[in-house]
């Protein structure tokens, strides 16, 4: 049935194609992030879930870099 619709639908071979660009993409804009974060966020956002609640340093926005008033 389903083999039906999409040879019915014109154009749908270009659909797998820009689902492995997006794929690829996406992938590659993490490796990049990934190499080029600072290292001190890293240790940050690691430790947070250790670190005890009145030590974090969150608004009532849930904004990380904006000190409880």
């Amino acid at each position: 049935m389903y083999k039906e619709i999409l040879q019915s639908i014109e154009g749908v071979s270009i659909y797998p194609i820009i689902s492995l660009v997006v794929f690829v993409l996406f992938f590659a804009i993490i490796l990049i992030w990934m190499f080029k974060v600072d290292k001190n966020y890293i240790k940050k956002m690691e430790n947070l879930p250790f670190e005890k609640e009145e030590e974090n340093n969150f608004n009532n926005t849930g904004d990380l870099y904006e000190k409880k008033v």
